[in-house]
């Protein structure tokens, strides 16, 4: 038996770091707003003769071989993380060979750990028979990433991978619930540029020290977040609305909260690929996930798009040509 699933990245345009548990509860109406991206995580297993278990990971460039299950849960390393806890907590009965692959540059803030991380679940899951429904799988993937990254995660990266398209996430004391925005995907895409700046983040640890200070009742990071509650919602309805301007305002509005919050998420090359930006039609930026490197959305003046993408690429940038992914996860089995 073959099992392949394949799952989108994303980009957030509003709402990130709330969606990591307890923030959301302490902010009336918190929701995030992303997009799933035509960049994919990939997992394919392979059913096995022997209890062998092997992960390959193409984008890594590494291997890890186990002789039985018994081994790799008796190990105390992994040079694989993720997917070795997650085939420990799915336990399969047989040996696998498992090929990892990740189309998002390492450390780009698009998800792509967390996208991988859904990829392998479904696979894992189809190969087990376990049968979870897509909600108990994106609870799965959150907790062991938190396992593997060692601090508090957050919710919103995984429903892009499983849903695909536009969709805002709510986060309410009664539980999480995603919600699909009907929105001009075209439109989306001829005003949206993505860019690498070739310097990974670690978006765990930037996060745990925004969040430690929102705990430990900072209230310039309380009165950040409430703004960025207020944009996320605000965002929903331009986005829905069509009222392209207005994202663009609001896309500028969460990053100046965002580097309030923390000053590291920007760099000086960030900066300066912003300012450059914006002579040539950019209206506004952020960056990506947790920021200090990784990749910076841009939203663009109708028709600007061209000379923007170029000017990034002239500075050092690596521009990241994407659709709107349509659909969400995908698994097929021969």
């Amino acid at each position: 038996m073959r099992i392949h699933s394949k799952a989108p990245c994303r980009v957030d345009l509003a709402g990130g770091t709330l969606d990591i548990w307890p923030l959301y509860l302490f902010h009336d109406y918190s929701m995030t707003v992303n997009v799933a991206i035509d960049l994919y995580a990939t997992c394919a297993l392979q059913e096995r003769k022997d209890r062998r278990i092997v992960i390959t990971s193409r984008d890594q460039n590494c291997v890890e071989t186990f002789a039985s299950l018994a081994e790799l849960n008796a190990a105390k390393k992994y040079k694989l993380a993720l997917p070795a806890l997650l085939i420990k907590f799915f336990m399969p009965p047989r040996g696998l060979s498992m090929e990892l692959d990740c189309q998002a540059p390492a450390g780009a803030g698009i998800a792509g750990s967390s996208t991988l991380n859904i990829a392998i679940c479904a696979a894992l899951d189809r190969f087990t028979g376990k049968d979870y429904t897509l909600e108990k799988l994106r609870e799965i993937a959150q907790n062991v990433e938190a396992q593997v990254i060692r601090v508090p995660t957050g919710c919103q990266d995984y429903y892009p991978a499983l849903y695909g398209a536009v969709g805002a996430v709510h986060l309410t004391p009664a539980g999480i619930r995603r919600e699909p925005l009907d929105v001009d995907l075209e439109e989306l895409e001829r005003r949206t540029s993505l860019v690498y700046t070739g310097a990974p983040r670690n978006s765990g640890i930037n996060n745990w020290q925004v969040m430690k200070a929102h705990i430990d009742g900072e209230r310039r990071v309380f009165r950040s977040f409430e703004k960025i509650a207020a944009i996320a919602g605000a965002m929903r309805r331009a986005v829905e609305g069509g009222h392209w301007d207005e994202v663009g305002r609001l896309l500028a509005q969460e990053w100046e909260n965002r580097r309030r919050n923390a000053p590291g998420i920007s760099t000086p090359f960030i900066d300066r690929l912003i300012q450059r930006a914006r002579r040539k039609g950019a209206l506004a930026a952020k960056v990506c996930g947790a920021g200090g490197g990784g990749c910076v959305l841009l939203f663009v003046e109708e028709g600007a798009k061209a000379a923007v993408e170029q000017e990034l690429a002239r500075l050092g940038g690596r521009v990241l040509p994407f659709r709107v992914a349509r659909g969400g996860l995908e698994i097929t089995c021969s």
